[in-house]
């Protein structure tokens, strides 16, 4: 909750230098910070959590759909929400190395979510792409993975702008509940 706005800074006792601005605490996001769930190497067998989602129930591994070569996830340190990634089974790292049945369906799931966000949230737009190889941005570089990420009109606002920070209204299981059940067969 944020703490009503004031023209004098609140008092801060022993956490920091007293100044005005208000903090909205996120420590959930040392977890990514600190790369807690990253592959430690290039192999499937290194802790990928994209090769061990597939292995978890829908609700537990937050999969919103599967296919026979991708399944749709969404993502644990969301952008905006129902920011969700389209994955392959196989455990790639680059683009090229995908089959065109692969590749095809990665296509089609993409379209899926397009469409499910739309159904289900009313996105009026999205990003989607890839970050292929850790200097190009990819978090988890070694297993390939689509990002969908919804937008609407007036969504950047002064926390994200200003406070670099997301105020996500809808908690990551109730999100999955939704876009499963909005996901076009």
């Amino acid at each position: 909750m944020l703490a009503r706005m004031t023209s004098e800074p609140e008092q801060q006792i022993g956490v920091g230098t007293q100044d005005a601005f208000q903090r909205l605490w996120t420590p959930h996001r040392m977890a990514y910070i600190q790369g807690e769930n990253k592959p430690s190497g290039p192999g499937a067998d290194d802790g990928c959590p994209f090769c061990t989602i597939p292995e978890k129930s829908d609700e537990d591994g937050l999969v919103i759909a599967r296919g026979e070569r991708v399944y749709a996830v969404l993502n644990l340190y969301p952008y905006n929400g129902g920011h969700l990634m389209v994955v392959p089974f196989r455990h790639v790292a680059d683009y090229t190395e995908l089959d065109g049945a692969e590749t095809l369906e990665l296509a089609e799931f993409t379209k899926r979510a397009m469409t499910a966000l739309r159904t289900a949230s009313g996105a009026h737009g999205f990003n989607i792409g890839m970050n292929q190889g850790t200097v190009a941005g990819a978090g988890i570089a070694a297993h390939l993975h689509q990002h969908v990420v919804p937008r609407w009109g007036g969504d950047t606002n002064f926390m994200p702008v200003i406070g670099h920070t997301k105020v996500l209204p809808q908690l990551l299981a109730d999100t999955r509940a939704m876009l499963a059940a909005a996901w076009p067969v």
